[in-house]
């Protein structure tokens, strides 16, 4: 399993590599009014998806932090909290 994985790995890292080696042409991006990028196309779309990346890794901060310190009291809460094991009913006819 581990040999086909690598294999699809190096499939699509050769696409993504003859992708960017085929689109090198120069483009012009107008961000603000005024102000113009020109770069070649693989660097602009590189550089939107790793801004995409790191906006959406931030927008998951809040939810990681609120999950840990939920966990932490739900530990805190456990360790001081003898657990109660009740007895078995016998069976009701």
């Amino acid at each position: 399993m581990t040999a086909l994985n690598w294999a699809i790995r190096l499939i699509i890292f050769a696409l993504l590599v003859v992708f960017a080696a085929r689109n090198t042409d120069p483009v012009i991006l107008r961000l603000l009014p005024g102000s113009d990028w020109q770069t070649p196309m693989v660097i602009a779309l590189l550089t939107f998806f790793v801004g995409g990346v790191l906006v959406g890794a931030l927008s998951l901060l809040g939810v990681i932090f609120r999950q840990r310190r939920e966990i932490a009291r739900l530990k805190r809460g456990a360790d001081h909290s003898p657990v109660s094991v009740q007895p078995e009913m016998p069976p009701v006819e």
